[in-house]
């Protein structure tokens, strides 16, 4: 039996497991109030509607075929130590628990091992925080040996600190419902140094395959080509997108964390140069830390990226503060939103009746020249033409136009150029010499002139 098809029938089962998984999603929301006694902040603190997070909340856990039965927001005034909600809202829902037969409650919050303890107990069944879904998540959705090593190894240090029920998520090596294997009521103490060699081994591979993404990105260089990276908040359109501009056929689903793994594809500028476009994982509010930093190397893309097309959804109701999200990641891998390299796109406008897209639209056309949204739809592709012509012109910055008269026999010469510049207009004469307009990548400079002396 291959791993593809072990693989395959693995996820059936967690699949078959988690469908048949009756689950609570409780949104405990602390209120802007408690926010400014805690922080001292005098104005609002958060942008997010508590009941768009706890429809996000719920997204997430059916994101993994769970079957929620019903989700609770509870307005917290303070956080409780042992159990991070009121006595008297634990004997509420743990009520209800009992009355709906519930086996598995998400927490949409970061519980401490100690909360997370103290919930199964008052419970009685398992309960994960949103930092244990989003890892059962991407385990779920990794496919590449760098993704699934990636999983493993935030997994292993969210696991570091806790009770375990189930190793059998690391011995697979990905991720996928480790909080639905091993006894519900069994808890053992994490064996602490089994978990460090196993991260130190994990840390060791992966140094290989950022060396292998490495030289292949090396490869790239040489080319060069340059890269386009999308990123944006999780189901904001990025590989609808993705597929419309390249003609490719990555997963695009209406789910949240649809892709994990990096894809590049080659894309077609208006005037004929190529770029790159690479897609990302989605980001998501309160993403784990331990995430940010094990994807890093995932997100090296975008780091090294001539143009980032930041995909924002602004059909969705808490848009803005998605976009604040997309930010402060983005701030974290040490790139700044007013990075000249940014183009802030609003997709999905296809979802707008007319007045709101005048409205988005009009917003847009206020913004500096250099700092203009584009206004798009990934699924009609309304908009996509103007939006490649500002690729086009961005990297056109990082270029330099050149004209070149070519004899009539040198085809290769002709077909150098054409591989490794942008040909912006071609006429020939009556004795048949090719006259060219070029724009060339800096960094192809020295070279187009080395073999074309008389090009200016």
């Amino acid at each position: 039996m291959n791993s593809t098809s072990a693989d395959a029938r693995g996820f059936d089962l967690e699949r078959r497991r988690a469908q048949e998984t009756r689950a609570l999603v409780v949104g405990p929301y602390l209120t802007e109030r408690a926010i400014r006694s805690r922080e001292g902040t005098p104005g609002p603190v958060n942008e997010r509607d508590p009941q768009s997070r706890l429809d996000e909340a719920s997204g997430l856990a059916m994101a993994i075929d769970l079957d929620v039965l019903g989700t609770v927001a509870v307005a917290l005034t303070q956080i409780r130590p042992a159990t991070f909600l009121g006595k008297g809202k634990v004997e509420e829902l743990s009520a209800r628990i009992k009355d709906e037969d519930i086996e598995l409650v998400m927490m949409d919050c970061a519980l401490s091992p100690v909360q997370q303890r103290n919930l199964e107990k008052a419970f009685g069944c398992k309960v994960i925080d949103r930092t244990g879904l989003i890892l059962e998540i991407f385990g779920r959705r990794a496919r590449t040996r760098e993704g699934t090593l990636q999983v493993e190894l935030a997994h292993l240090a969210y696991q570091k600190s806790r009770l375990v029920r189930s190793w059998t998520h690391l011995e697979r090596q990905r991720g996928g419902f480790g909080f639905l294997g091993g006894p519900g009521e069994t808890q053992i103490e994490t064996d602490r140094r089994l978990i460090q060699e196993r991260i130190i081994r994990i840390e060791r591979e992966l140094e290989g395959v950022k060396k292998t993404r490495g030289l292949h990105r090396s490869s790239r260089q040489d080319v060069p080509f340059p890269v386009v990276a999308l990123v944006g908040y999780t189901n904001a359109g990025k590989s609808t997108l993705f597929n419309r501009l390249t003609h490719a056929e990555v997963l695009a689903k209406d789910m949240l964390f649809a892709t994990l793994d990096p894809t590049l594809r080659s894309l077609r500028l208006p005037h004929g140069a190529k770029a790159m476009l690479s897609d990302t994982v989605g980001f998501i509010s309160d993403l784990p830390t331990m995430l940010v930093s094990a994807f890093r190397a995932t997100l090296e893309e975008v780091l090294e990226a001539d143009v980032i097309l930041h995909i924002r959804d602004i059909s969705h109701s808490d848009t803005e503060a998605q976009s604040s999200d997309v930010e402060a990641i983005l701030r974290d891998l040490g790139i700044e939103p007013q990075d000249e390299r940014i183009i802030e796109v609003w997709n999905k406008a296809d979802l707008l009746d007319p007045a709101e897209r005048e409205r988005f639209e009009n917003s847009a056309a206020r913004r500096p020249q250099g700092h203009r949204p584009m206004v798009v739809s990934a699924i009609t592709g309304d908009g996509l033409d103007s939006l490649l012509t500002r690729i086009e012109l961005l990297l056109a910055h990082h270029s330099v136009q050149l004209h070149l008269k070519l004899a009539p026999e040198d085809g290769q010469g002709l077909h150098w150029i054409y591989e490794n510049a942008e040909v912006l207009e071609r006429r020939t004469t009556e004795d048949g010499a090719v006259h060219l307009a070029l724009r060339v990548a800096l960094e192809k400079l020295d070279r187009l002139k080395r073999r074309f002396p008389g090009a200016r």
